[in-house]
């Protein structure tokens, strides 16, 4: 009922980018990227496309029972133009043209695959509920980077638990901005209640430009300030920019209480 309440609130909050593209392009592609059971694009479908004469949904999930399971479920209730592709989120073989792609939940660097299949097919709009991100926290621990103007910043993520929040919020943040960089209107909010997902940051994209030349020049910024490069900018061929002042110090040695708080959490 948790998921089935996520499900519905984001078809509500879709509604607007599907209309679009089902108005623009007749016939429209549309994307679950890491669908999982393919409840996200069952709803999806029996909504938009079920009354629709055209349109295609394509659902891509890396692990074969899974697809299985949800391809038979497609077929008893004729869905024909729903399709499945067992494979990862960034080795799968995308249409030429996106019209809408989505991601629920993509774990860690899967939200990242995500986007890039999005941005590199043209996909006018996109919608991704991050999940486990932890590549950046990751960096954060490695590098320690303290801005030379502000020496104080790396006391944000100096402990464990920080790191892994303040982690969480620069991946999202990077996130945006890149999609921003890409020609993208961003807007992030809230998916549904906290009682039901803990992973409820919904960030939704509408590409009205090709390119945001202010954006790519903050978020250039933002990843020398901060000393971190994940996988979407790195797949992206976006680079810190080289003349921000940025001083990298070694990492100290983590502290009994922190190596507790890591082992905790992996358990």
């Amino acid at each position: 009922m948790r998921k089935l309440k996520q499900v519905n609130h984001l078809m509500g909050l879709l509604r607007p980018a599907v209309e679009d593209v089902q108005a623009r392009h007749p016939n429209a592609v549309m994307v679950d990227a890491g669908s999982g059971n393919a409840y996200l694009g069952f709803v999806l479908y029996e909504l938009f496309l079920k009354g629709s004469a055209s349109g295609t949904l394509l659902s891509i999930e890396g692990r074969p029972d899974l697809t299985e399971r949800a391809q038979g479920r497609a077929q008893r209730l004729g869905f024909t133009r729903m399709q499945f592709q067992t494979a990862h989120i960034d080795t799968a073989q995308y249409p030429e043209r996106i019209h809408l792609l989505m991601a629920l939940h993509a774990c860690d660097t899967a939200t990242d695959d995500a986007l890039v299949a999005a941005i590199r097919h043209g996909a006018d709009h996109v919608a991704v509920v991050p999940c486990c991100q932890a590549e950046v926290a990751a960096q954060l621990k490695e590098k320690r980077p303290v801005v030379a103007s502000s020496g104080s910043m790396s006391l944000l993520y100096a402990h464990a638990w920080h790191r892994r929040e303040f982690g969480s919020h620069l991946t999202n943040v990077i996130r945006a901005l890149t999609l921003e960089a890409f020609g993208y209107q961003v807007t992030v909010t809230e998916l549904t209640g906290w009682e039901h997902s803990l992973k409820n940051e919904l960030i939704l994209g509408r590409r009205v430009h090709r390119e945001n030349r202010r954006a790519r020049m903050q978020l250039e910024r933002l990843l020398a300030e901060t000393g971190v490069n994940p996988k979407l900018t790195r797949e992206l061929g976006v680079k810190p920019a080289v003349s921000a002042a940025v001083e990298t110090v070694s990492a100290p040695e983590p502290d009994v209480s922190e190596e507790a708080s890591e082992h905790v959490v992996a358990r």
